[in-house]
């Protein structure tokens, strides 16, 4: 590969992995994604090329949606629910209110429900602010296409995203309190932070033990809470974090991770949690990724 053609895949690399991890949920499938458009890349005649950037989310988008046929596959036979892999983000990502708003794990589970052509529509349009004849070059559809596409999977998505604007200040506000709670065993103050009707949707891919479906209802998500946090074989440690844009905790258990916590907050209470335990999905905790709409 040319110097010229290995400078502009490094100037976009933090684009294109920022592109395949919102299109597929899962960090190290985006990595693959991002050596497989490298290969395709390198055989590419620059001379042909008018946008290298339109032309490297392109390739990165057609192995996204290829790598996603693998992943249904493999998310048929995952045991319990899955949820994205968390990314330790820096303060840059968080003061971009729509990209941090675009990978939070409430909003990645709602792309989750859309067909893989939608999510990349989807991805492409409103994170990203693609044109339509774009992303119609890099899905294969025509432009008049992609805006019926892009037109559905906006009402699908708005249909089904929290509804409630919560400013970040208010979540490490509730977070705080519930960090506090976790650390001093106070049942009532951890109670107190749980909305009636609050979900908590627990990963452990099989290995950790998590919930197999969703837990509705305070008491029920903190009877869970206590069965496992409550009764950690090991010293607990709760770190306040910034995970995938949002402010979440990073669990420990006698300082090795034991899974992150992200919440959705509505007036002043948990309605939503998301808790992480697989180890295979806990492996960017202990740095930071960068991610970027750029």
């Amino acid at each position: 590969m040319s110097g010229r053609a290995t400078e502009a895949f490094l100037v976009h690399a933090d684009l294109l992995f920022t592109v395949a991890y919102e299109i597929l949920g899962s960090a190290a499938d985006a990595e693959d994604v991002l050596q497989e458009t490298w290969l395709r890349w390198a055989g590419v005649d620059l001379g042909q090329v008018r946008d290298q950037r339109a032309y490297l989310v392109r390739i990165t988008t057609r192995q996204s949606l290829n790598r996603l046929r693998t992943m249904k596959r493999r998310k048929e036979t995952y045991i319990g629910p899955w949820l994205p892999e968390p990314l330790l983000t820096t303060s840059d990502v968080a003061e971009d209110v729509e990209l941090a708003d675009s990978v939070s794990m409430a909003l990645m589970l709602v792309l989750e429900t859309l067909a893989p052509t939608e999510r990349a529509v989807f991805v492409l349009r409103e994170v990203f602010a693609f044109g339509y004849d774009e992303i119609a070059a890099a899905v294969g559809k025509s432009p008049a296409a992609v805006r019926q596409i892009a037109y559905r999977a906006r009402r699908h998505v708005e249909a089904r995203r929290p509804r409630a604007i919560v400013s970040t200040d208010e979540t490490r506000a509730v977070l705080e309190s519930l960090r506090r709670a976790f650390e001093t065993g106070d049942v009532q103050g951890l109670l107190d932070l749980l909305a009636p009707e609050v979900v908590l949707v627990s990963d452990g891919g099989g290995v950790k033990q998590a919930a197999l479906r969703p837990i509705t209802g305070a008491a029920k998500v903190l009877r869970w809470f206590l069965g496992g946090l409550g009764k950690a074989a090991g010293t607990l440690g709760v770190e306040s974090a910034v995970v995938n844009g949002n402010p979440a905790l990073v669990i420990r258990v006698d300082g090795e991770i034991d899974g992150a916590l992200a919440i959705e907050v509505g007036h002043a209470r948990i309605t939503g949690l998301y808790y992480v335990r697989n180890p295979d999905k806990l492996t960017r905790l202990e740095s930071t990724t960068p991610l970027t709409r750029r």
